[in-house]
């Protein structure tokens, strides 16, 4: 092997572990104009998913619109995710996933990748109409087709400890310390639909508690019933609304989720607070 193949190789793994090579700056390579570019497929496919890419399904999916979903993820090979801190999984440099949003055909797939510094990115691809491609949004997002800008994905994958949101302790284990099943699911709609914002590191000042903690989930499930009890009316106000000013989640969101709803209305009314007056 070469001086400069062994160099590259090095630093490489050197990335994946999260360290730098000496004298060197690694810069990361912008974000492919097209999705076939970014590792999910197969070469010379748009149907046939890597095999290093696993599929996964969070317990406790966000609602948009009703849209069918897949989720991926792809770690470097030789690295795994430190899970020491089950509520602050510490994912390896070169980790990335995708979540493809459907509605009669494939609508768009949004991309999550850890850089070499540490730090994440966000991108939306735009499927055609024929499914055969799909290419880069803008920055700023298409909001005449409901596609976020990559300021909006911040807005929500900044607040939690870590900005991967589907895929974590609490979403795959489904482990939430509700006294029924009811409560349980509840909690957990809460948990991922709002808890990405309402925790007690990011909007935490409102005094609404959603988020499910694996390291605590006692504790964090109590905060939530009291959370919940005190501001009721309003979390089921904003909850059924289509005023997208007042209602949450605040994006992706035009169509009421009515049995999600349901479930959380069911469990304020029925256990939670069974005196409170039944709003119209």
């Amino acid at each position: 092997m070469s001086n400069g193949r062994l160099f590259r190789s090095a630093a490489a793994l050197l990335v994946a572990l999260g360290m730098s090579f000496p004298g060197s700056a690694v810069v990361d390579a912008p974000l492919p104009a097209s999705l076939r570019d970014t590792g999910l497929f197969e070469e010379g496919s748009i149907e046939r998913i890597r095999a290093a890419n696993v599929s996964f399904t969070p317990g406790f999916p966000l609602w948009t619109d009703g849209q069918s979903k897949r989720r991926w993820i792809y770690l470097p090979p030789g690295t795994s995710i430190d899970k020491s801190d089950p509520d602050r999984w510490e994912f390896p440099r070169g980790t990335r996933l995708w979540k493809e949003f459907s509605a009669g055909g494939r609508v768009e797939t949004r991309f999550i990748e850890r850089l070499a510094d540490g730090s994440w990115r966000f991108s939306t691809y735009l499927w055609n109409a024929e499914g055969t491609e799909a290419t880069l949004a803008p920055a700023g997002g298409v909001p005449s087709r409901g596609i976020p800008s990559r300021r909006d994905c911040l807005a929500c994958h900044e607040g939690a400890p870590v900005p991967v949101l589907g895929y974590s302790d609490v979403q795959l284990r489904g482990a939430i310390a509700g006294h029924t099943a009811s409560e349980r699911a509840a909690m957990g709609y809460l948990h991922g639909n709002c808890g990405h914002c309402h925790n007690a590191s990011a909007l935490g000042a409102t005094g609404l508690f959603l988020a499910q903690s694996a390291a605590s989930p006692e504790r964090s499930a109590e905060a939530t019933r009291q959370s919940v009890s005190e501001h009721a009316p309003e979390i089921l106000r904003r909850l059924r609304s289509a005023n997208p000013y007042v209602r949450m989640p605040p994006l992706g969101v035009t169509v009421t989720d009515a049995y999600g709803l349901e479930g959380v209305e069911h469990w304020i009314h029925n256990q939670l607070q069974p005196s409170l007056e039944k709003l119209p």
